[in-house]
């Protein structure tokens, strides 16, 4: 989905509260330009596949100059083409980090924490949460912040008073006039990006940065990539294999996407069920503690008091204690619930968030909110909203009346009655994007790439477990690696089994053996 209401971030350290630990994140939505309908590199169609062409030859041939950037990391810069097809023009400058191998050292792996939008950048300064220290002693950890994103030519659209309106409007509208309300707010979205970034828009696109990964590969000077992708992750992972399927080395793709489904209906409508299955996994859980704010033990009663909490809120706002004028609205409080259901390990503030909105104050789940969304204390944000939504809406075709979302909304209201609408009302920016869409929804293959592992975690809430089975079944040499678990994303999640498996894989590339399951956690 787009609009970015929380349900695309990184995995990132919370500081929310002392239990919230890592919340993962991906906006499921995808978010790839079709790598075979997007341009080539310097309009040559084997030059992905083999040697870059001659225009390309000086960014591949560049050398990154590091300098020290704060507790061991090294930080640089490279230079890739605005328009890969048209090499010979404006250059744009992506940043890039690293934190040196440790060990006997391989070659460099690059991680990218989902999103579209999400920072490489702040996900590699997490390198030893990210990877294990076996794979810390092997490979240089390289983060980079992908084109749009963060330190590399941002997108730039909103205002931060502007982004708290926009987050804030009723997501799941009752009324022709509040339809009419999240269309002009859409609009206005869409026409704010258009007047800052106009010239970004059209080359922000997931197969464009797959090209600066390759560039970025060639910069560090390996000849295979190593790669760990979570979330929207997998796909630019994926999208990368098909263009380059004879530099891929290792690619870990783990909560995957589903490169075939188009955003509105099926994307939206199938993340949407994920968090009602993860807020089942999450009340089951919830009546073990003596904190759960739920004394009857019954999953549906459970989920009607949350949903008519919600509901309330859309027409009396929660206390707000943060200090901000923000009205934690029906909007605010579901993005809220849903930051937590991403990661197993905040399910003890959601007990706590819950049970204070049912008294009345929002305020926790507010702060977790604002987690997600990238929202500091100073009322600023980072770019990563308005990031993830021009690369999904540039990189995806989206219904163009806002009646297709509309019906979309009501049938996925009806399979999952408190996300479904919120979560397909999210995508309709792009009903009003100023550049076409460059890509289509279809299988990718990766046709002549070694092994690449795709992990998928049985109750994920944002990638759903079905993506990562049709990822790893369309992709030629894909193997899939399953965990019986809750949470988005499986790798670095407490699981000895998924970690030695991926850990192999990238230190040796000898994949598990096909379909290994992964046993649950307790």
């Amino acid at each position: 989905m787009t609009r970015c209401k929380g349900m695309g971030r990184t995995r990132r350290t919370a500081a929310v509260l002392a239990a919230a630990a890592l919340l993962a994140t991906a906006c499921s939505a995808k978010g790839d330009a079709d790598p075979a309908g997007g341009p080539s590199p310097a309009g040559d169609p084997a030059a992905g596949r083999n040697a870059p062409s001659a225009a390309l030859a000086p960014f591949y041939n560049q050398k990154i100059t590091w300098t020290a950037c704060r507790q061991g990391f090294e930080c640089g810069k490279i230079k890739v083409p605005l328009d890969y097809a048209n090499p010979g023009g404006e250059s744009i400058q992506i940043s890039v980090i690293r934190l040196p191998a440790t060990g006997d050292r391989i070659g460099s792996i690059l991680l990218n924490p989902g999103g579209p939008g999400g920072s490489g950048i702040e996900y590699a300064r997490a390198a030893k949460s990210v990877l294990t220290p076996a794979v810390l002693s092997r490979f240089d950890a390289v983060g980079f912040d992908p084109r749009g994103v963060g330190e590399s030519a941002p997108v730039r659209c909103l205002t931060g008073p502007q982004l708290d309106k926009f987050i804030g409007l009723d997501g799941t509208p009752d009324t022709p006039a509040e339809v009419d309300a999240l269309a002009t707010g859409a609009k206005e979205f869409a026409q704010g990006c258009e007047a800052k970034s106009a010239k970004l828009l059209p080359h922000v696109g997931t197969a464009d940065a797959a090209r600066d990964m390759d560039v970025l590969r060639a910069a560090l000077g390996d000849t295979g990539l190593t790669y760990l992708g979570k979330s929207y992750g997998t796909y630019l992972g994926a999208v990368y294999a098909d263009l380059f399927p004879k530099n891929v080395r290792a690619l870990v793709l783990d909560g995957a996407v589903d490169p075939a489904l188009p955003p509105v209906p099926d994307v939206n409508a199938a993340q949407a069920r994920g968090f009602q299955v993860a807020l089942r996994s999450f009340l089951a859980d919830c009546f073990t503690h003596t904190s759960c704010p739920f004394p009857a033990k019954n999953i549906d009663e459970a989920q009607s008091r949350i949903g008519t909490m919600l509901k309330n809120a859309d027409q009396t706002p929660l206390r707000n204690s943060t200090g901000d004028t923000r009205k934690i609205d029906e909007s605010w409080a579901t993005l809220g619930v849903v930051t937590a259901l991403y990661d197993k390990r905040s399910w003890p503030v959601l007990r706590v968030a819950l049970s204070q909105a049912f008294k009345g104050d929002g305020t926790t789940l507010l702060r977790l909110a604002d987690v997600l969304i990238d929202r500091h204390q100073d009322g600023t944000y980072s770019n990563q909203t308005e990031a993830n939504m021009a690369i999904n809406c540039v990189d995806h075709p989206y219904p163009k009346t806002t009646q297709a979302y509309e019906q979309a909304a009501t049938a996925a209201q009806k399979e999952s009655p408190l996300f479904g609408a919120y979560v397909m009302w999210g995508s309709l920016p792009c009903e009003y994007w100023p550049v076409p869409p460059t890509g289509t929804d279809k299988p990718l293959k990766a046709e002549g790439a070694p092994p690449i592992l795709v992990v998928g975690t049985q109750r994920d809430p944002a990638t759903p477990y079905q993506w990562a089975e049709a990822l790893a079944g369309q992709l030629s040499s894909g193997v899939l690696l399953s965990y019986d678990g809750d949470g988005h994303t499986a790798y670095r999640t407490n699981s000895t089994c998924i970690d030695k498996a991926v850990d192999t894989y990238l230190i040796t590339q000898t994949p598990p053996k096909p379909n290994t399951l992964c046993p649950k956690v307790t």
